[in-house]
């Protein structure tokens, strides 16, 4: 990290790295297993970690999650999941993201308990150049429930930032079953060139 760099750009690089010290959330360990062993046995290759690999922040996929939708008071256990939205060259097919939102919703409808589970994926819709026709096309796919046109999305169009999309089709696959009862979205142009981030924001009931 380079030492000049505004405050602002060190602290989110650091990943937002807790400055009063180590926090500790709890998790959902017992389901975790339970999701592991399901994904494995419908097809799945699964990785998972009981740490993170170095001392720094959870990442802002997860902090905001524990930061911002929860309080001290109202933090609950969960199962961290990482889908490569990213990195080449096996970043997973738009189906396979589809289907694997599948997976985890039978999965946790097969757990030993009565627990009330909910689903939340994070991620931007187009980015770092704004695509508004992908963006609603996303959306609209979400509202109608159509899992093929989710599933049938060009690759050409899941690259860079925009990769982020992948998380969205595999949280529409697992609220399959529910109706979207909300959206909004706002492009938010940083430039002339359009680039930006599409933000999107729905909810399954």
């Amino acid at each position: 990290m380079d030492d000049d760099a505004p405050e602002f750009w060190r602290k989110a690089r650091s990943q937002y790295h807790e400055a009063e010290g180590t926090r500790r959330y709890p998790v959902a360990s017992v389901l975790g297993l339970h999701l592991i062993e399901q994904l494995i046995d419908r097809g799945f290759d699964i990785s998972h970690s009981k740490r993170l690999s170095k001392e720094h922040g959870e990442g802002h996929a997860f902090g905001f999650v524990h930061r911002r939708l929860m309080t001290e008071q109202t933090i609950v256990p969960i199962v961290p999941v990482a889908l490569n939205t990213y990195f080449p060259p096996n970043q997973p097919r738009p189906r396979r993201c589809y289907e694997l939102g599948r997976a985890i919703r039978e999965a946790v409808r097969a757990a030993p308990d009565s627990a009330r589970v909910g689903i939340l994926a994070s991620g931007g819709l187009s980015h770092f150049t704004v695509d508004e026709e992908l963006d609603r096309m996303v959306l609209d796919a979400c509202r109608r429930n159509d899992g093929e046109a989710l599933a049938s999305i060009p690759l050409n169009k899941l690259g860079s930032g925009s990769s982020e999309i992948r998380n969205w089709i595999a949280v529409a696959g697992a609220a399959g079953h529910l109706k979207n009862g909300w959206q909004e979205y706002i492009p938010c142009y940083r430039s002339a060139a359009g680039t930006g981030c599409g933000m999107g924001f729905a909810v399954w009931k």
